[in-house]
């Protein structure tokens, strides 16, 4: 009975595996081809992604015309469908390919920096692009730990454990076991990857401005910084006209040192705000940030009275 139970996921993971093995070999501007052919069609099978990506983007962006932002969230709607077509390259495409693939860097100095001066750096990596490209480049040119948490679909693990450590990178557990191996890795003056925009469990965060609306915030990077001195930056993959992508290392809002959490919260929305202004559907805007209301932590009978995504 087991077995029967389990067999729907196998043959979903078996034949996601499948086609990103498929797509390895495959040039980003094939990728990108490919994406924009099958995006539209993806989208009428997607009523929920659609449907919070536009309430997302009317929050961010209010004054901009319905239409325009229809027009953007159909073209983010594409950039997501890139970036799953874009996992077999990154995971198991040859090293050297996925290099080729990276035709910019911006802001390198500023990683070199701190390294030069002994100070671990915590990269900031948004759900903006294709951040498994940055985790690529990250892990092959810097002793580089992020926190890993293990897929829904059980049997994709060792591929993706595999692609994201198959460069260097080690991966730590979502739990304070995985939180102490970031600091250890900080004071050995070492880089360690932070997504910024994931909403955490509740008593992880606090709330914070998020283009205009509270979002709650996780608040493990005022921790790290408190007690190793890190630098902090911005880090995305953009993709280039399909061609390929350019890497982009940004300076972080200086709030992000605040000691306070909710002043460091802020500072972290501002640097995922800067790394979208890059290029805004490129941005996952599919997922749904506002997910959680200071009215529900608050204990109000109406709290989901004040919910975004109804």
């Amino acid at each position: 009975m087991a077995d029967t139970q389990h067999t729907p996921g196998r043959l979903q993971a078996r034949l996601i595996a499948g086609l990103w093995r498929a797509l390895a070999d495959w040039r980003p501007a094939s990728l990108w081809r490919l994406a924009r052919m099958t995006g539209p069609l993806v989208q009428l099978g997607s009523r929920r992604e659609r449907r919070v990506t536009r309430i997302n983007l009317a929050q961010a962006y209010p004054d901009c015309p319905e239409g325009e932002r229809r027009r953007l969230a159909r073209r983010s709607l594409v950039h997501s469908s890139a970036t799953m077509l874009e996992l077999g390259l990154a995971w198991m495409g040859e090293p050297d390919r996925v290099e080729a693939s990276i035709l910019e860097v911006h802001g390198r100095e500023l990683l070199d920096e701190a390294r030069a001066e002994g100070r671990g750096v915590i990269v900031l990596a948004p759900h903006f692009g294709n951040w498994e490209v940055l985790n690529f480049w990250l892990s092959g040119h810097f002793p580089f730990t992020a926190m890993y948490e293990p897929p829904k679909l059980a049997p994709l693990d060792p591929i993706i454990r595999g692609g994201r450590e198959r460069r260097g990178a080690e991966l730590v557990p979502t739990n304070p076991r995985g939180v102490a191996a970031l600091l250890k890795a900080l004071k050995r003056g070492e880089t360690v990857g932070i997504l910024p925009d994931q909403t955490p469990s509740w008593g992880s965060g606090v709330f914070a401005p998020f283009f205009g609306r509270q979002a709650y915030t996780a608040t493990l990077l005022p921790k790290l910084v408190a007690r190793t001195e890190a630098r902090v930056v911005t880090g995305v993959a953009r993709r280039v006209r399909g061609r390929g992508f350019a890497l982009h290392f940004l300076a972080a809002d200086e709030r992000v040192y605040s000691s306070d959490e909710t002043t460091s919260a802020a500072g972290v929305n501002a640097c995922v705000e800067a790394a979208i202004a890059l290029d805004p559907v490129q941005y996952q805007w599919e997922y749904k940030r506002y997910r959680k209301t200071p009215e529900q932590l608050e204990g109000r009978a109406d709290w989901k009275r004040f919910r975004v995504y109804k």
